[in-house]
């Protein structure tokens, strides 16, 4: 992935996401953000490699999700092994997330139907390039990543963090060779707050310290229905943490669109001006 950030810069933005309807390509330093704030990181986004759909009158606005990736000509390797790293990780998430349904007393394959061949998976490189030239330490704000498990594979520089009951920001130390699983929006919703989504952010590497990050989300398909499960603790769950700035809907398609028109407003901007959130 260092060989992608190494890559001149006009080669970086002939692949610009603001390109792509689909919200795939290069995001510039800055371009994104999150709570409304500037994170300081570019990227590239990559998801399963398909054909651009575009929704129909009478279709819903999440299938602007679904499409083709941009690659760099001058990186002509990084396509295949990209998407071998999606194929990869996608059985071993499906392999946790049955291990984490077992672990509750529910079913392992109650949640095999929403993904499949149309599951929407995504995945990241990520480079933080060090503090913003204002003093601004937001690598990435705080946040609940929209799926059902997050796998990170993080750098030695650190610089993740997350939140813990007692509402601090605990850091999170690199290990060699591990992954950090984060749990997403859609477990917390399937198991009514038992098991919780968790809250990270990222501080950026002081001065001009470079971090490299590559996570990836395991998401099902974006007209997946999240049924509640039935487990032994199901009666004594909290119920879903109540954000009204952040509402969580049925579909999953709709969360993850939400999600991207807030954190790419020039992508927002140029392809989906007007597009209504779901009621």
């Amino acid at each position: 992935m260092r060989e992608f950030f190494a890559l001149p810069e006009h080669e970086r933005l002939a692949i610009d996401n603001v390109n792509s309807p689909h919200f795939r390509g290069y995001t510039r330093t800055g371009d994104e953000r999150t709570g409304g704030r500037q994170d300081w990181r570019d990227q590239l986004d990559i998801g399963a490699e398909r054909a651009a759909r575009v929704p129909g009158a009478d279709e819903p606005s999440y299938w602007w999700l679904e499409g083709p990736n941009q690659w760099p000509e001058a990186l002509p390797e990084l396509r295949s092994v990209a998407l071998a790293w999606v194929d990869r990780l996608s059985g071993v998430a499906e392999r946790l997330l049955r291990e984490l349904l077992v672990s509750i007393g529910a079913r392992a394959d109650f949640y095999d139907p929403i993904f499949g061949e149309r599951a929407h998976p995504h995945l990241k490189l990520v480079r933080y390039p060090g503090s913003a030239g204002s003093g601004a330490d937001q690598g990435v704000g705080a946040h609940k990543d929209y799926g059902f498990l997050t796998l990170l594979l993080q750098d030695q520089v650190g610089g993740l963090q997350v939140e813990r009951e007692d509402g601090v920001f605990h850091d999170v130390p690199p290990i060699p060779g591990a992954f950090v699983v984060n749990l997403g929006e859609l477990l917390e919703v399937a198991t009514n707050g038992y098991l919780v989504a968790t809250n990270h952010r990222v501080v950026s590497p002081p001065h001009a310290v470079e971090r490299f990050s590559v996570p990836f989300f395991y998401n099902p398909r974006l007209d997946a229905r999240v049924e509640p499960l039935v487990f032994p603790y199901a009666s004594g769950a909290p119920g879903v943490t109540d954000d009204p700035a952040n509402p969580l809907f049925a579909e999953y398609g709709f969360n993850e669109l939400k999600g991207k028109l807030r954190a790419h407003p020039l992508v927002a901007e140029r392809h989906h001006a007007g597009l209504l959130s779901p009621a």
